[in-house]
């Protein structure tokens, strides 16, 4: 596969005989994919000019309205519901980072994928490892069923590597900066040495700026970013030689992602043994898209429609297989786009984040009205989960959290603040998604082992960026359905196309993938439930 793809390369109509989903063997391949920062709004956005591998998509079973249900919707735990069918938390994978003051460090922030009990492991320099992950992922039920079969995951992140291929892939690849890294059970395989070669082949020269399609054209306008950020929105991905950076947030990621994939299947033959495969993988150009210039602008437009007609080359390599395979596209999460562009459109509450909501500034204002030293606060950015240093005890640490939630209750940008028997004693999650209030978010993300004193969310289309100097202008992580939303999609060679509208949420696609191949998953053990992908009478999923 290459690369990098011209913006107009069409998708062959691939010719489909319909078939009851219910009455088919088991496919003999899962390909799970996972998109960063996808959101159900850029779905819906773009959709009507997808030709190629999302086109395709879109004529299986379409659920439009999927949920990453709980409160911190971030990457790591995002990707952690896909395939273990739980929420974060029974995932444990509360955040994508998060403190832990008991560890043997002076640096108490851990991070989603690292084991810190690593001698000289550190939020910024770690040991990838599946330590913090407490539920297995499909791949390890379906080898633990039978051990033929065959797990792999690829990605652009090593947490979406570690959360959707679980304890034990055969394969595992992730980008490490400059290269795809190995991180397996098996020996490594050598496609991954020449994906690499082709990858730094492909660095070593200048790519020019992509042809912008009319449908981008309309975006195209320079937007100016407040906090020191560079003005974004008429970006083409020009990319200057050995420009690690600027490739990652290019379509030239996903494309080199896929072709590992492509590589991998080929010679590991996935899909062609005796039991059902499964390789996962994750695209992350869309997240550091997102992240650099917002969710519109051309930048954007370029990346959702470039991702399609990668997909489409992906897609074809699979069919010239004639292996029979399933597909399953997600995201991990949405996104929230520039406040600066949303304010030219008139959105209510768009705005960046006051900096005295972060955790340090609040705790320095705290420490110096009750009389205190030390952080007082400790937490990663002006949401989600705080911390109060144990250091603190007794009466004062009791009167430093009241004093916390009520400092934070009162500013204007914050929506609601729980302390963490709040969150605790929150009713049972039960429902549709969008429906659960606040609390109940936050809930799903709760792990008494791992969450805050507090949690704090700050009102919408408030964004946490107060300085923008260091590249992202934009980000994600709220209890806001346009952070929660994301489509989920099923695709099989003979499908009848559907469309669900109702709300349904990523916990529901392990089990509903491992009903096709038969796998019995305890239902005490997930949290999601099977999705009937037979648009007839008949179901995909096992009788109650």
């Amino acid at each position: 596969m290459k690369l990098r793809l011209a913006a107009g390369l069409a998708l062959a109509t691939a010719a489909f005989v319909p078939a009851a989903a219910a009455d088919r063997p088991p496919p003999k391949l899962i390909v799970a994919i996972s998109v960063d920062q996808f959101s159900a709004d850029l779905f819906a956005q773009y959709r009507q000019h997808f030709t190629g591998g999302l086109r395709r998509l879109e004529e299986g079973a379409v659920f439009p309205s999927g949920y990453q249900s709980h409160n911190m919707t971030e990457t790591c735990p995002g990707h952690s519901t896909i395939l273990t069918g739980s929420r974060p938390a029974r995932t444990g994978i509360i955040a994508n980072d998060w403190f832990d003051q008991n560890v043997a460090r002076a640096d108490k922030q851990v991070y989603c994928s690292e084991d810190p009990n690593v001698p000289g492991s550190s939020f910024k320099s770690y040991t990838v490892s599946t330590h913090f992950l407490k539920v297995p992922a499909l791949g390890d039920r379906m080898k633990a069923a039978d051990p033929r079969a065959r797990s792999v995951a690829v990605a652009g992140k090593d947490r979406a590597a570690i959360m959707m291929g679980g304890y034990g892939p055969d394969q595992r690849w992730y980008w490490t900066g400059k290269s795809y890294t190995f991180g397996g059970k098996a020996v490594p395989a050598a496609a991954g040495a020449a994906i690499n070669a082709e990858v730094a082949a492909a660095l070593a020269k200048a790519a020019p700026a992509m042809k912008l399609p009319a449908v981008c054209e309309a975006q195209s306008r320079a937007i100016a970013v407040a906090g020191g950020g560079k003005p974004v929105g008429t970006g083409r991905f020009a990319r200057a030689a050995g420009d690690e950076r600027a490739f990652r947030t290019s379509p030239e990621f996903d494309g080199a992602t896929l072709a590992l994939a492509t590589a991998l299947r080929r010679e590991m033959r996935l899909g062609e043994g005796p039991a059902t495969d499964i390789v996962a993988v994750g695209l992350s150009a869309t997240d550091y898209v997102g992240h650099t210039y917002g969710t519109e602008g051309t930048e954007m437009c370029l990346q959702v429609l470039m991702l399609d007609q990668l997909l489409g080359e992906f897609f074809r390599g699979l069919d010239a297989t004639g292996v029979d395979y399933v597909v399953m596209l997600t995201a991990d999460h949405g996104g929230n786009d520039i406040p600066e562009r949303q304010n030219e459109h008139a959105v209510p509450g768009a705005s960046r984040a006051a900096d005295v909501l972060s955790p340090g500034p609040m705790g320095k204002a705290l420490a110096a009205k009750l009389g205190l030293r030390g952080p007082v606060l400790l937490g990663s950015a002006a949401f989600g989960d705080i911390y109060i240093d144990k250091a603190i005890t007794g009466a004062m640490r009791r009167r430093v959290l009241r004093e916390a939630v009520a400092a934070y209750r009162a500013h204007p940008q914050v929506a609601a603040v729980y302390t963490r028997e709040e969150i605790a004693a929150a009713p049972a999650l039960s429902g549709p998604p969008e429906t659960w209030t606040l609390v109940q978010r936050a809930r799903a993300s709760f792990d008494p082992e791992r969450s805050g004193d507090f949690l704090v969310q700050l009102k919408p289309r408030v964004t946490p960026l107060f300085d923008t100097s260091h590249g992202y202008v934009a980000t994600h992580g709220s209890p806001w359905d346009y952070d929660r939303r994301v489509p989920i999609l099923f695709w099989r060679k003979g499908i009848v196309a559907f469309e669900q509208p109702l709300s349904v949420e990523t916990v529901d696609i392990m089990p509903t993938l491992a009903a096709l191949i038969g796998l019995k998953v305890p239902a005490n053990e997930i949290d999601g439930r099977c999705l009937d992908l037979d648009a007839g009478p008949g179901s995909t999923c096992p009788a109650r």
